[in-house]
């Protein structure tokens, strides 16, 4: 492991009675196929995680929100565990430096590959519950959203950014915005997808992506915090109110 034991429990706030499972949940199948002693890679751990990171996340969000319907709390809960969401845990947590990479998969990048950080967070999850039960998981779970459930808000905002932006739009403009797409870059196997977020005439943002959606869900992400942040900075210059006497 490049990144020692003691480094990965420090961040994740626990330790482990039994170490090797947490050299389970950090070894990627591509290791394994290369070290013929190794034992076993992380993909069953990483279904358990999985399993129970739903039920830690579900569980927290009924304590946290009392009053939310089914409907809100799923969207929520759908919002915090999605891969990118995942893959920052994993990211903050150190977990790239130290999984056990192929060869292969080191060249190519694989240790900050999001799919990669977040199936190594979702297995190392597992082997705390494994190690310790749920407490300890739910522990890190919680101390890891509790930023993400300070501004829920902006939370579901990344969940739909296209939604969110013509909510903001049509509340604080009464009009919507156009998506152009500008170019398409690459070859025709690896194409790369330019697109421009056009509000009221004026192209807010641009973003580059291996799809036209996922460009235009970039795109009107960085269109809503300008949008926001222009809108906020004119009510601070904005003269006082009169006092009504």
């Amino acid at each position: 492991m490049a990144v020692a034991s003691a480094d990965i429990e420090a961040g994740l706030a626990y330790h482990f009675q039994q170490p090797t499972l947490l050299e389970q949940a950090l070894t990627h199948p591509s290791w394994l196929a290369e070290h013929e002693r190794a034992e076993a890679h992380n993909q069953r751990l990483e279904f358990l995680g999985d399993a129970v990171l739903q039920l830690a996340s579900s569980i927290l969000l009924f304590e946290v929100f009392p009053d939310e319907d089914e409907g809100t709390l799923t969207r929520i809960r759908s919002a915090l565990t999605k891969e990118s969401t995942l893959a920052g845990f994993g990211s903050a947590l150190g977990l790239g430096e130290a999984i056990l990479l192929g060869k292969g998969e080191q060249r190519h990048g694989g240790a900050q590959r999001p799919s990669t950080l977040a199936d190594a967070f979702e297995a190392v999850l597992g082997a705390i519950y494994l190690d310790g039960g749920l407490e300890p998981a739910m522990a890190l779970v919680r101390r890891l959203v509790a930023p993400a459930l300070a501004d829920v808000r902006a939370l579901l905002a990344s969940e739909n950014p296209k939604g969110a932006l013509q909510e903001y739009t049509q509340e604080h403009y009464h009009g919507v915005p156009r998506y152009d797409l500008l170019k398409v870059h690459g070859p025709d196997h690896e194409p790369r997808f330019e697109v421009a977020v056009v509000f009221l005439g004026e192209a807010l943002a641009t973003a580059v992506a291996g799809s036209r959606r996922a460009a235009e869900c970039q795109a009107a992400e960085a269109a809503l915090a300008i949008l926001q942040q222009r809108d906020a900075a004119a009510a601070e210059e904005a003269p006082p109110a009169p006092s009504g006497k």
